[in-house]
């Protein structure tokens, strides 16, 4: 190696700065991760290289037997966790030990508070990667260099995590990186070949590429004494060094798949659940899919990362796969291994390939019935369901082929428990329906309470008929794709006709009919006097407590739908109300016996607050204080 050239420092991107700093205060607890993670990017590393090598065999430089190599100085109080895999180049090195590439991260950052057992658990959701090693280093150097550049490419970065690194040109003989952890004086335990040992194998056994330490042995004489001068160091494989995901399910215990989980998905925590298969036939491939206990931070990100680690015959491919698996099981996790594919496949023949929708077919199904299982234990499922139930419910409009499987796997609130917990299923509504009852209701709402406290609720507290309270922003799209379950049809409350079956009897139906004869003149004034300010008047029997409320046509775009796309900017033709009025309350009775100024006052008085009612926003709210207060004056 030769002195270090065209060296320049250079200052951390902001966000590196956060988490450094987070790294060094907050995860002391979780320090011995730091081994897992630098093994984990050397094994990527040497699966990236395996890959191009693919088109390009020149670039192993003559030695194609992929590794990674741990050794510690423990006077000089030193850890090097080395790889012979694709390396980098300069921009590679600035690229990737300066700056946090993923979108979303300030956004990530912000929500980290200081609290070391909270920020710990958030980082987990972000996946600690290289910057781990500040966890028990105080300096990190790393001498890299690219597969197929000449030996004199090499690149040397160096940092004390204090703000900034500096980065040279070096001269290398070997291909890949090789990171040297100067320990802290509180982490020098790890300076230790025992300990080093026990990590690789409690956390990196299932890396398919060998990880070898130094093993020292000497000779002995014809009486056991050791030879002096007669040592000799070979490299001892310390792992299995066997893909995990080919050995049989029997050989494999639960502590290793954990262990495999936190590999694949840089995580923290243990998932919730995991699916391992063979698949022989028509197609060849073996899957391990699994379940994380906690949302990743960036779940809605239109580029955040998804997909399954692809392998080909055991040659990796690509890390975030996601032609296979839908859009609303962006969550899973997991390992897809193929014959069925070439090597040299690329994202955009993915896209064409017939098999890959075969599998991707499969491989929803395999997910889907995971979760079915899970469903089991209701306390495991609630912890999905908190993390993963939005997600999950865009499911029935995406995917036509699964949606009786996706409905089944729903949970919503609803006014059986009047909880903010969503933990009921539709299969147990539907074992709850009374006699007579042919639909399964629901109201859609901006929040829990004014779902909850919705006015259209008022017939079926009186009936004891349950409703689904719903109030996710993507709730309302759901039930435009979900229209019915196991047999019933789903009905909005606030939308059309109220119809509640064989629940009602001939004679209140008969009642009703002749209330709403009644007040034929009371509802053609009411009309008059609101003009174009709603599409129809009419007298309802939804309503005990309420003197009025506005439901919308059957197939209209519902008032929370409406809200979100006027808000992203899409403008939407106007739609008018209709006002039903409540023929008992002692309002309407007033109202039908005023006339003139103040019948008109009253009526837009009624319509105005069944609009608020309902979670609307009134146009001029001014114009209904000064009703307001003129009737209550008068």
């Amino acid at each position: 190696m030769t002195t270090a050239t065209h060296e320049e420092t250079l200052g951390f991107q902001t966000e590196v700065k956060q988490l450094l700093n987070l790294m060094i205060n907050s995860l002391y607890s979780n320090r011995e991760i730091f081994l897992r993670e630098l093994i984990s990017n050397g094994a990527d590393a040497c699966d990236k290289l395996r890959y191009a090598a693919l088109d390009n065999d020149a670039l192993y430089e003559g030695d194609s037997e992929l590794r990674i190599e741990i050794e510690h100085d423990t006077k000089a109080g030193t850890v090097t966790v080395r790889d012979n895999g694709i390396g980098m180049d300069r921009d590679d090195v600035i690229a990737n030990l300066g700056t946090i590439a993923r979108s979303g991260t300030a956004e990530f950052l912000n929500q980290l508070s200081g609290e070391q057992q909270k920020d710990a658990k958030l980082i987990g959701q972000f996946g600690v990667g290289f910057y781990s090693g500040f966890i028990v280093a105080d300096e990190v150097t790393v001498r890299t260099r690219k597969a197929g550049t000449a030996a004199d490419a090499g690149v040397e970065w160096h940092s004390k995590g204090e703000g900034e690194f500096t980065v040279a040109d070096i001269e290398r003989d070997m291909h890949g990186t090789e990171i040297v952890l100067h320990l802290k004086a509180d982490a020098q335990e790890f300076a230790d070949n025992f300990r080093l040992q026990n990590l690789v194998r409690k956390y990196s056994d299932h890396i398919e590429v060998p990880v070898r330490m130094p093993k020292t042995e000497t000779a002995k004489d014809d009486e056991g004494n050791e030879i002096e001068g007669s040592e000799v160091t070979t490299w001892e494989t310390v792992n299995e060094a066997t893909a995990l995901w080919v050995r049989p399910k029997s050989e494999i215990s639960d502590d290793e798949y954990k262990a495999f989980y936190k590999h694949v998905a840089h995580d923290f925590s243990d998932p919730l659940t995991w699916s391992h298969n063979k698949v022989e036939g028509k197609l060849e491939y073996t899957s391990l899919l699994y379940v994380p206990s906690r949302a990743p931070f960036d779940l809605y990100e239109r580029d955040g990362s998804r997909g399954v680690k692809l392998y080909v015959q055991r040659v990796f491919i690509m890390d975030d796969a996601e032609q296979f698996l839908p859009l609303y099981l962006r969550f899973i996790k997991g390992v897809l291994d193929t014959r069925d594919l070439s090597l040299n496949v690329s994202r955009e023949i993915l896209q064409q390939d017939p098999k890959v929708d075969k599998i991707k077919s499969a491989l929803t199904k395999r997910a889907l019935d995971m979760l079915k299982k899970l469903a089991k234990d209701n306390e495991q499922y609630q912890t999905f369901w908190n993390n993963f139930g939005s997600v999950l419910k865009e499911g029935p409009g995406e995917d036509v082929a699964n949606r009786e499987k996706i409905a089944g796997l729903l949970r919503f609130s609803t006014t059986h428990t009047d909880s903010t917990t969503q933990d009921q299923s539709l299969a147990e509504y539907v074992e709850r329906m009374k006699e007579g009852q042919q639909k399964i209701y629901y109201i859609v709402a901006e929040s829990f309470n004014a779902a909850k406290n919705s006015p259209h609720l008022e017939i079926f507290r009186k009936k004891g008929i349950e409703v689904l309270l719903l109030n996710d922003r993507v709730d309302e799209w759901l039930m435009n794709h979900l229209t019915e379950f196991d047999g019933k049809a789903l009905a909005d409350v606030a939308k059309g006709e109220l119809d509640l079956g064989d629940v009602e009897d001939e004679e209140e139906k008969k009642a009703q009919e002749e209330t709403a004869k009644a007040k034929e003149d009371l509802v053609k004034r009411v009309q008059e006097a609101l003009g174009d300010g709603v599409q129809e008047v009419k007298v309802t029997h939804r309503l005990t407590d309420s003197p009025a409320c506005v439901v919308l046509p059957e197939h209209e775009m519902g008032f929370q739908m409406r809200r979100i796309m006027e808000a992203a900017g899409q403008p939407l033709p106007e739609v008018k109300p209709i006002l039903e009025l409540n023929p008992e309350h002692a309002l309407v009775s007033r109202l039908e016996n005023a006339d003139g100024d103040s019948f008109n006052e009253l009526a837009h008085i009624l319509l105005d607050q069944a609009i608020i009612a309902e979670g609307g926003h009134l146009d001029d709210p001014a114009a209904y204080v000064k009703r307001l207060n003129s009737v209550l004056t008068a």
